[in-house]
Protein backbone atom coordinates (compact mmCIF):
# COMPACT_ATOMS: atom_id res chain seq x y z
CA UNK A 1 0.00 0.00 0.00
CA UNK A 2 1.41 3.35 -1.07
CA UNK A 3 1.40 6.18 1.47
CA UNK A 4 0.31 9.60 0.29
CA UNK A 5 2.72 12.48 0.79
CA UNK A 6 1.58 14.95 3.41
CA UNK A 7 2.29 18.57 2.50
CA UNK A 8 3.48 21.41 4.71
CA UNK A 9 0.10 22.96 3.89
CA UNK A 10 -1.67 20.06 5.60
CA UNK A 11 0.79 19.86 8.49
CA UNK A 12 0.36 23.59 9.19
CA UNK A 13 -3.43 23.30 9.35
CA UNK A 14 -4.45 24.27 5.81
CA UNK A 15 -5.32 27.81 4.81
CA UNK A 16 -6.66 28.66 8.27
CA UNK A 17 -3.40 27.51 9.88
CA UNK A 18 -1.37 29.53 7.41
CA UNK A 19 -3.59 32.56 8.06
CA UNK A 20 -2.82 32.23 11.80
CA UNK A 21 0.91 32.21 11.02
CA UNK A 22 0.59 35.27 8.78
CA UNK A 23 -1.45 37.08 11.47
CA UNK A 24 1.31 36.35 14.00
CA UNK A 25 4.06 37.24 11.50
CA UNK A 26 3.12 40.74 10.30
CA UNK A 27 3.01 42.48 13.70
CA UNK A 28 6.61 41.28 14.12
CA UNK A 29 7.54 42.60 10.66
CA UNK A 30 6.02 45.99 11.46
CA UNK A 31 8.08 46.17 14.67
CA UNK A 32 11.31 45.22 12.88
CA UNK A 33 13.26 48.41 11.97
CA UNK A 34 14.88 46.76 8.93
CA UNK A 35 11.54 45.62 7.49
CA UNK A 36 8.81 48.03 8.59
CA UNK A 37 9.80 50.82 6.13
CA UNK A 38 9.24 48.45 3.20
CA UNK A 39 5.57 47.88 4.03
CA UNK A 40 2.47 50.05 3.61
CA UNK A 41 0.58 51.42 6.61
CA UNK A 42 -2.44 49.27 5.67
CA UNK A 43 -0.88 45.83 5.88
CA UNK A 44 -4.18 43.96 5.33
CA UNK A 45 -3.80 43.44 1.53
CA UNK A 46 -0.19 42.28 2.05
CA UNK A 47 -1.36 39.77 4.65
CA UNK A 48 -4.02 38.42 2.30
CA UNK A 49 -1.51 38.00 -0.54
CA UNK A 50 0.97 36.34 1.81
CA UNK A 51 -1.69 33.88 3.00
CA UNK A 52 -2.55 33.04 -0.61
CA UNK A 53 1.11 32.70 -1.58
CA UNK A 54 2.11 30.55 1.39
CA UNK A 55 -0.97 28.34 0.90
CA UNK A 56 0.25 27.63 -2.63
CA UNK A 57 3.98 27.52 -1.73
CA UNK A 58 3.38 24.90 0.95
CA UNK A 59 1.36 22.58 -1.31
CA UNK A 60 -2.21 23.82 -0.97
CA UNK A 61 -4.55 25.20 -3.63
CA UNK A 62 -2.95 27.66 -6.09
CA UNK A 63 -4.79 30.68 -4.64
CA UNK A 64 -2.03 33.16 -5.49
CA UNK A 65 -1.61 32.05 -9.12
CA UNK A 66 -5.37 31.98 -9.69
CA UNK A 67 -5.59 35.65 -8.66
CA UNK A 68 -2.26 37.14 -9.76
CA UNK A 69 -0.68 34.76 -12.27
CA UNK A 70 2.70 33.07 -11.83
CA UNK A 71 4.25 34.13 -8.51
CA UNK A 72 7.56 35.39 -10.02
CA UNK A 73 8.41 36.38 -6.45
CA UNK A 74 11.95 37.62 -7.13
CA UNK A 75 10.65 39.97 -9.82
CA UNK A 76 7.84 41.15 -7.53
CA UNK A 77 10.41 42.04 -4.85
CA UNK A 78 12.93 43.80 -7.13
CA UNK A 79 11.53 47.26 -6.40
CA UNK A 80 12.45 46.81 -2.73
CA UNK A 81 16.05 46.96 -1.48
CA UNK A 82 16.34 43.43 -0.09
CA UNK A 83 19.63 42.89 1.74
CA UNK A 84 20.97 39.75 3.43
CA UNK A 85 20.22 41.46 6.77
CA UNK A 86 16.62 42.06 5.74
CA UNK A 87 16.25 38.44 4.62
CA UNK A 88 17.64 37.34 8.00
CA UNK A 89 15.21 39.68 9.80
CA UNK A 90 12.27 38.35 7.72
CA UNK A 91 13.22 34.77 8.56
CA UNK A 92 13.59 35.69 12.25
CA UNK A 93 10.08 37.17 12.29
CA UNK A 94 8.73 34.02 10.63
CA UNK A 95 10.49 31.74 13.13
CA UNK A 96 8.97 33.70 16.04
CA UNK A 97 5.52 33.59 14.39
CA UNK A 98 5.75 29.81 13.95
CA UNK A 99 6.73 29.48 17.62
CA UNK A 100 3.91 31.81 18.70
CA UNK A 101 1.21 29.76 16.97
CA UNK A 102 2.63 26.53 18.40
CA UNK A 103 4.19 24.85 15.38
CA UNK A 104 6.18 21.96 16.82
CA UNK A 105 9.98 22.42 16.59
CA UNK A 106 10.74 19.73 13.97
CA UNK A 107 8.04 21.07 11.63
CA UNK A 108 9.10 24.67 12.35
CA UNK A 109 12.69 23.84 11.41
CA UNK A 110 11.59 22.11 8.19
CA UNK A 111 9.39 25.09 7.26
CA UNK A 112 12.25 27.50 7.97
CA UNK A 113 14.59 25.46 5.80
CA UNK A 114 12.02 25.57 2.97
CA UNK A 115 11.73 29.38 3.30
CA UNK A 116 15.48 30.11 3.41
CA UNK A 117 16.06 29.52 -0.30
CA UNK A 118 13.44 32.00 -1.48
CA UNK A 119 14.33 34.54 1.23
CA UNK A 120 17.95 34.68 0.15
CA UNK A 121 17.03 34.47 -3.54
CA UNK A 122 15.25 37.84 -3.16
CA UNK A 123 18.45 39.59 -2.02
CA UNK A 124 19.17 42.31 -4.56
CA UNK A 125 21.12 44.95 -2.64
Amino acid sequence: MERETVTFYELLGGTSGIRRIVEAFYPKVLQEPLLAPLFPKDITPVMEKQTEFLTQFFGGPPLFSEKYGHPMMRARHMRFPVTRERADAWLGCMRRALDEVGVEPALRDAVMERLQGPAYHFVNS
